[in-house]
């Protein structure tokens, strides 16, 4: 569990923008990948799992308008999304009766109007940190800004996009020792694809 201090960041805040700059380039990031992996998905019946979809996409434009790390996080955000998305399959073959109808493919992010979540783990963020944790302040990687904190250890700080303003979530272990935030993981194929035959709709298992 973690404790979380949270920063409202409005739009005449001189940091909005270049904040805003970021999370458009990361639903670029989102939708781009987001689109291989669904390509992959549909028309071959195949996950492309974090690992391969970052080998895919460590070399394209929208990964690298991020920092790497910036990047490799909205893979692993992506990743979960297709997890539940798989879960949810799970739970709809399971159960019918609880959905009003089939789980549907994570979905693209608006083109213009779109925004999307930045994460920047301990390695992603610098200034103000020495041998006894953070001191006062924190600079996410590639953006010019700086936070105020006042927390002296710190997991990752989250950037949250709202309806005309950003949360700045500093996340704070309860417990200093704990172990990391679980990464992004290779999934398994678990949910039934629409497969059209000749004799109409088909449900098949992506294999």
């Amino acid at each position: 569990m973690q404790l979380t201090e949270r920063h409202v960041i409005n739009r005449d805040d001189p940091r909005y923008q270049v904040i805003d700059d970021a999370a458009f380039a990361s639903k670029n990031l989102y939708n781009a990948a987001l689109y291989l992996i669904r390509q992959a998905y549909i028309f071959e019946g195949r996950y492309l799992s974090y690992t391969t979809t970052y080998k895919l996409m460590k070399s394209h434009e929208a990964y690298k308008a991020l920092p790497a790390k910036v990047s490799q996080q909205v893979l692993m955000q992506l990743d979960h999304d297709w997890d539940s998305f798989f879960k949810a399959c799970d739970a709809y073959r399971e159960d019918p009766s609880k959905f009003t109808g089939r789980p549907k493919l994570p979905k693209y992010k608006h083109k213009t109007e779109g925004r999307n979540l930045l994460v920047y783990t301990l390695q992603a963020l610098k200034g103000g940190q020495s041998k006894k944790g953070i001191r006062g302040r924190i600079q996410p990687s590639g953006l010019p800004i700086m936070v105020e904190t006042k927390q002296k250890h710190i997991d990752q700080v989250r950037i949250v996009p709202r309806k005309g303003f950003y949360v700045v979530e500093v996340g704070a272990p309860r417990h200093a020792d704990k172990d990391r935030p679980r990464r992004g993981q290779q999934l398994g194929k678990r949910c039934w694809l629409p497969h059209l035959t000749s004799e109409g709709n088909q449900w098949r298992k992506a294999a």
